[in-house]
């Protein structure tokens, strides 16, 4: 194939022959050096420690996504987005957090004429007319800024769009497959590397023949007229051409691993240009400063007194401790449904006359545990708000880089439209809270609906969530007023979890610095 490229462009064959350079994806690489040198692997790379555990129910990252945001709890980075014409590059990333978006996501819904077409394998698939890039454009944008977003599901046998559309959240990685991924200008500008994977034909046509016959129940015959009639000319007329605007060229497919391998390179790198850290920063900040106004903490009476010696008193049996703090939950709870706003109504009595009363003015209530010590308290909103949805996010530390990391979430349907109660046991430094609440922005809550509950904190976590979410209602027990040098809170409650669960902390997994009194 004559391809007309681009001065940057690299291409890679068989020789690993270099035309040109991407910035500095061949810095210290030489077409006359005789071998690579091994790319060092990271956690996430190993093939013996693959980076996510699946459950029946979980999916979780044992990998997690570091911070993505800095201290204002602003998005800082936005996903690195990979365009590419071949699905099979995606197979050699292996990279957490990558998030895979198709074009065959943003076909058009057909009318009756065009499905009349397309049962006679007579509607084109390929042309860029059969798209919606406008949807597609809004979508992907989204995604880059670390929204969640919404993907369509397209039903290959109705033409048409299902009901349930995918969720999708939490990229590091952007990974954008299509034949026309380049075939659109404001699609190009959201893209951060183009890879045009120069495939042979006869292996395309296999390709599209397992495809449609497996996956989408056509037959053979019908395949390849459409191949004849529209794949090949479209390819030719729209797919070709874009070569020129593709900064990396993989000739042989997913098969030259010499190419992918520098790929790969490459986004990790960049990724290592991304990184920040938040903890050691929100250490340093706000210290000296009054208590925000968003902080309320219950009244100190002689009983929730009592209920906090008992429970810090590091003496206390594990059966006393997680009986006192259930009833400082309860409390807590109880105390954090009075901020929340009401309306007017007027009820009729059993006895005929009218009672005017108060009702939540909103939709409904949802609540958010910081896993796993706020899973604890999940129990009294139950007892307290009836039929009320729950949600998880799982942060662990990262003992290597102190950072807190998102290994997993599950948020209800439509959580945007709540008012949420981010649950966790303690927090000191706030990393973890900061993160969790950044996951709710990031799903649409607003952020004066979201109420922060905690047993206790340090007033170092006050000032870090109230810093960066001004808008957020965070509510305790009581504040302590140091962390040590470890991030613990002092004089502090212990490991709440470990205390709780009855359980010691391994030393290789580190859970959420607020369920360690980090």
């Amino acid at each position: 194939m004559a391809m007309a490229l681009k001065p940057n462009t690299i291409v890679f064959n068989g020789t690993f022959r270099v035309f040109d350079s991407l910035d500095g994806l061949m810095r210290h690489r030489c077409p006359l050096t005789p071998s690579l040198s091994p790319r060092k692997r990271t956690t996430s790379q190993s093939k013996t420690e693959p980076p996510l555990l699946r459950t029946n129910k979980r999916t979780i990252y044992t990998a997690g996504r570091p911070p993505w945001y800095n201290v204002t709890g602003t998005t800082f980075k936005e996903a690195f987005v990979i365009g590419t014409t071949d699905m099979h590059i995606i197979e050699a990333l292996d990279v957490p957090w990558v998030v895979l978006l198709s074009m065959d996501s943003f076909y058009k819904v057909l009318s009756k004429e065009e499905q009349e077409l397309a049962a006679r394998n007579e509607y084109n698939f390929d042309h860029p007319d059969a798209f919606d890039f406008e949807l597609l454009v809004t979508v992907l944008r989204k995604l880059k800024k670390g929204k969640s977003i919404k993907v369509p599901v397209y039903d290959f046998t109705s033409h048409s769009h299902r009901k349930e559309w995918k969720t999708v959240y939490g990229a590091n990685v952007v990974i954008f497959e299509g034949i026309l991924a380049f075939a659109n200008k404001e699609l190009l500008k959201l893209l951060d590397m183009k890879v045009f994977v120069d495939t042979d034909s006869d292996i395309r046509l296999v390709r599209r023949l397992k495809r449609d016959i497996t996956n989408r129940g056509r037959d053979i015959a019908g395949v390849i007229k459409q191949y004849n009639k529209f794949v090949k000319p479209a390819f030719e007329q729209y797919i070709e051409p874009t070569v020129q605007v593709a900064d990396i060229v993989v000739p042989r497919g997913g098969e030259n691993s010499v190419a992918l391998d520098l790929i790969v390179q490459h986004v990790h790198s960049q990724l290592e240009k991304r990184e920040i850290t938040v903890r050691s920063a929100l250490a340093s900040a706000h210290q000296g400063q009054p208590l925000p106004k968003t902080l309320s903490v219950m009244e100190s009476t002689p009983q929730v007194r009592g209920m906090h010696t008992i429970i810090r008193n590091k003496e206390t049996s594990r059966d006393e401790f997680i009986f006192y703090s259930k009833r400082l939950m309860r409390l807590l709870i109880e105390d954090a449904l009075s901020f929340l706003p009401l309306k007017p109504v007027s009820v009729e009595t059993p006895q005929g006359t009218v009672y005017e009363g108060k009702r939540l003015s909103g939709k409904r209530i949802t609540g958010v545990s910081i896993l796993r010590a706020g899973e604890t308290m999940e129990q009294a909103l139950m007892a307290v708000c009836k039929d009320i949805r729950l949600g998880k996010i799982l942060i662990q530390t990262n003992h290597d880089t102190g950072e807190p990391e998102l290994h997993y979430l599950r948020l209800p349907k439509d959580i945007s439209e709540d008012y949420v109660i981010l649950m966790d046991s303690t927090v000191s430094t706030g990393a973890a809270a900061l993160m969790a609440v950044r996951v709710l922005l990031d799903h649409d809550v607003q952020e004066d609906k979201i109420f922060l509950l905690s047993l206790l904190m340090a007033e170092m976590g006050v000032h870090s969530v109230a810093y960066a979410f001004p808008k957020v209602r965070i509510i305790t027990t009581a504040v302590d007023k140091k962390v040590n040098d470890e991030f613990h809170i002092i004089p502090g409650i212990g490991n709440f979890g470990d205390r709780y669960f009855g359980t010691d902390a391994p030393s290789d997994w580190y859970e959420s610095d607020e369920g360690m009194d980090y």
